[in-house]
């Protein structure tokens, strides 16, 4: 750090993570960036026309990065688990389901991981939000329906997963194990990103069967962990798994000793029409124990808006300053260890 006192609006954003519509970064998102208040970027399948256009795009994204007062790598990511679920064209060719399903399946989470790897790097990416860990309970439910589950055994999910990511992070792209603790039990109507979704599993289960893939990715040094927006009454009846100090904090940092950075799924999420607007949704997110902000609506003021309501309540005193630095500091060092 520099000598100066870095104020509550830059902090805030270096939690922030950015989305806009269309192929070229608008003044908005580059302003922020150079400012310094962006922690990094979500890039969707929108934001892609060509191979040419998107390292336009980025490298835009980085000079404003590099313009700013005290120069970090943005963190640049988007989704590229493999089969249906891939932004950027190219590997992973397999879908998760397929790779458990490969005669040598571990060797096709490696090839997989290493795929997405070099995908996103060349495009000049350095954070995939993958891979999946979630364990499906019943064939073509939520996470089944779309190949997004490596299978049905805890062990053999955990496995394949921790192949992808160390793979992938070998290669220098950072990994994140998602969705915690577990989208395994959701129906396939059951989907966050449209509505409130609770899933009722006993504690033991949950514990045995859904988090049990993410001791191998913590063991394995997954860099990111990205939470579910499912309510989890065994753990917290009353708020979304992103929102609950009892699964981020308790479970997921004191349980399974997780210290690195942990990233909210989608803030617009339909899941979270219950629990206010953005802002709203962004203070009890940095309250419950979440680092990064997904601002993924493809909206700059969306990221805006999240940012200026963490500000507020880091100046008030209703985020703890505290937990709030050490959430900017483990962002930092994803973004110095991601830095060219």
């Amino acid at each position: 750090m520099t000598g100066h006192h870095p104020d509550s609006r830059t902090l805030a954003g270096r939690r922030i993570v950015l989305s806009y519509p269309g192929p070229t970064p608008p003044p908005e998102v580059l302003g922020a960036i150079r400012e310094g208040r962006a922690a990094g970027v979500i890039l969707f399948a929108e934001n892609v026309r060509s191979a040419e256009q998107l390292a336009r795009a980025v490298a835009d994204l980085k000079r404003a990065a590099a313009e700013a007062p005290e120069p970090r790598a943005l963190l640049l990511m988007t989704d590229q688990e493999g089969g249906k679920v891939r932004r950027l064209p190219g590997a992973p060719e397999l879908s998760a389901r397929r790779t458990g399903l490969a005669p040598d399946p571990v060797a096709a989470a490696v090839a997989s991981g290493a795929g997405a790897a070099g995908t996103l790097a060349d495009a000049g990416l350095n954070v995939n939000l993958a891979p999946v860990l979630d364990v499906y309970d019943a064939p073509d439910d939520f996470i089944d329906h779309y190949e997004r589950s490596y299978g049905q055994d805890p062990s053999r999910v955990g496995e394949l997963a921790t192949a992808f990511l160390a793979a992938q992070q070998d290669l220098g792209v950072a990994a994140t194990a998602k969705h915690f603790p577990g989208l395994g039990a959701a129906a396939r109507d059951e989907n966050t990103d449209a509505r409130p979704v609770t899933l009722p599993v006993p504690l033991e289960r949950l514990r045995d069967r859904h988090e049990a893939p993410y001791r191998a990715a913590i063991a394995a040094g997954v860099r990111l962990v990205m939470t579910s927006w499912a309510v989890y009454p065994a753990l917290d009846p009353d708020r979304p798994a992103g929102l609950s100090p009892a699964v981020v904090q308790g479970e997921l940092r004191e349980r399974l000793g997780f210290d690195g950075v942990t990233v909210t799924d989608a803030l617009e999420a339909g899941a979270l029409a219950p629990y206010g607007g953005t802002g709203d949704r962004a203070v009890a997110a940095a309250g419950a124990g979440m680092d990064l902000l997904l601002c993924s609506a493809r909206d700059p003021r969306q990221g805006a808006e999240a940012a200026e309501a963490l500000a507020a309540a880091l100046d008030s005193g209703r985020l703890d300053p505290r937990a709030f630095a050490a959430a900017v500091d483990r962002i930092d060092r994803l973004r110095a260890d991601l830095g060219e």
